[in-house]
Order: structure tokens, then sequence, then C-alpha cells
């Protein structure tokens, strides 16, 4: 039983933080202005700051693991492979093959990922899954793009470089992640006031992010074909994280860093995937219905793969 009283103590602060915010939406305390806002706020200041001031001080030797990350980029990419082959052998109009591809792989690392990971595993675990969400965001949002033109590649003969460049080199957590570290790589000192100021922004940002999850969750949202967004959901929250264990326990990786790889692969779909479907001409109806199911039954996956964890020793008593 003690695996499964551990997996509570990391699962239910983290979804209560989320349940707040639903609550606060619901009494009219934060509107959709707000969240709207605030999302903003957090996706090109707060979250940036994080990831840059983690990775800035962090101690590279000891937090970062390339065969970790290797793993994980092919991982993730067999993952989006399986995902696109499954819609294509299923039927699927080429407007909802790459929204339900990326629904199966793409993970809200930042929003949900590293409020789990920092509940799993501390600060040090919080250290290490910045510095591989830094690598893995690029390769998330290329394999993103590459499904859904895929299948309209007929429809669209011209390639979107232009997207693909506001994906990957205008992206804000990319960058904050790649000046973190710069400055680490420098070896200087991060001054007393700066340092301060950033571990201020660190202690809210968390927080925040997982009340807007809360806050803009909404079953009123879940529209379209629910079959494949089931679907969608049951490889995002179920098949991927367990691939994911098996591929990056075969590579010798035990741990923290297991645990961290095995719970950020089975983070929901991120909500990125809607505003990527609404650009590319894919379903944004079946991405929200898929954002809407993996967030609503990730609680009870995330119950399960860290009582897994907790089962294979992996997790902190």
């Amino acid at each position: 039983m003690q695996p499964f009283f551990t997996t509570l103590n990391i699962v239910l602060p983290v979804f209560a933080v989320m349940a707040l915010g639903t609550t606060l939406r619901r009494t009219g305390l934060i509107d959709q202005n707000f969240i709207r806002q605030t999302n903003r706020l957090l996706y090109y200041a707060f979250l940036p700051l994080l990831l840059f001031y983690k990775i800035s001080t962090a101690d590279f030797a000891s937090s970062f693991n390339l065969r970790l990350t290797l793993g994980m980029i092919a991982t993730l990419s067999a993952g989006a492979v399986i995902c696109y082959s499954s819609g294509y052998l299923l039927g699927y109009l080429p407007e909802d093959r790459g929204t339900f591809s990326q629904g199966g792989f793409r993970g809200n690392l930042a929003y949900v990922g590293l409020p789990i990971v920092l509940s799993a595993y501390g600060d040090a675990g919080f250290t290490r899954a910045g510095l591989l969400m830094g690598c893995l965001v690029p390769i998330i949002n290329l394999w993103s793009i590459v499904v859904h033109l895929i299948p309209q590649r007929h429809r669209h003969p011209t390639f979107h470089w232009q997207l693909v460049r506001d994906q990957l080199l205008y992206n804000p957590l990319i960058l904050g992640a790649m000046a973190g570290i710069l400055w680490n790589l420098t070896g200087l000192p991060m001054p007393g006031m700066a340092g301060n100021t950033l571990h201020m922004v660190t202690v809210a940002t968390l927080p925040l992010a997982l009340v807007t999850i809360g806050g803009a969750f909404s079953l009123q949202q879940l529209q379209g074909d629910l079959k494949k967004a089931g679907l969608a959901s049951l490889f995002k929250l179920a098949i991927f994280p367990l691939l994911n264990l098996l591929i990056i326990s075969q590579l010798g990786i035990r741990g923290m860093d297991l645990g961290i790889a095995v719970l950020l692969a089975g983070t929901p779909t991120a909500t990125a995937s809607y505003i990527l479907a609404h650009e590319l001409n894919g379903n944004p109806r079946l991405a929200s219905s898929i954002i809407i199911l993996s967030t609503l039954f990730s609680a009870v996956s995330f119950t399960g793969l860290l009582t897994l964890l907790g089962l294979m020793g992996v997790l902190p008593s």
C-alpha cells in the first residue's frame, strides 16, 4: 500500500490546484479573459524565465543525461510515427489524421509535466526535467507540423517554412532553455538580486499554470468524434508512457531519470495542439476533445504510472 499512498501525495496536490482553478472560474473570481491573458503571461514570460533560472543555475554534470535525452527523442519519434500510421490504417480523413496523431504524442510538459515531476522528485528532478524539456520541445513542435502537413500535402504544395521557423526558433520555451544553457556554460554566477527575483517567479509560475489549466477546463468543449478523441487519449496517457518505459529502461536508465521520462511521456495533450490544428487546417474540434479527455483522465493515469514506478522502486519513499 505504501507506493499507492506515496502516489496520492504526489498526484492529489497537483490536481487539487487544477480543481481550484475550475472552482474560481465557476464562482466568477476569474473569467475567460483572465485565463487567456494569464496563459500569454505564462507562455511568453514566466515559464521561459523559470526555465532560464533553473537551467542557468543547474549542475550540468549531474543534471543532464545525454542517453536519456536521445532515448526520449527516439521514443517521441516512434510515438509520432505509430500515431500517424494508426490514423492512416483506420482511414481517418486528412484533416483528422494530423490532429489525431498530434493528440497522441504531444504532451503538456510545461503546465502539467513540470508540476508532477516537482511533486515527485523535488528541485533536483525539476531541474533535470527542465533540461530535458528544453531539448524535447523543438522535436515535439517539428513532428506536430509534419503529421499535419503530410496528409494534406496535395492541398498545401508549399511547405510552411515560416511556421517551422516560428515554432522552432521563436518559441519562448526554447529561447528560455537555450539562454539558460548559454549562461550556464559561461560559468558566470547569478547576481543576488536577479537570483532572488527569478526565484520569486519560479515560486509563482507552476501554481498559476495549474490554475489556468483548471480554469480553462470545460466538458462543454467535448465535441466532434469522441471515439477518435478517446483513442488518442488512450495512446497519450497509457500506451505512449509504457512504450517510453520500455525503450528508456532498455537503454540502462534507472532511478529518477527513468521516472521523469515516464511522467513527462504520460502528460495529457498540450493545449497548443488546438492552435496548431487550427493553423494547419486540421480538426480543432477533435483537438479540443482530445485535450479535455486526456486532461480529465490524466489523474487516473498518473496514479497508475506513479504506482508502477513506486513498485519498481524509482520513487522516493
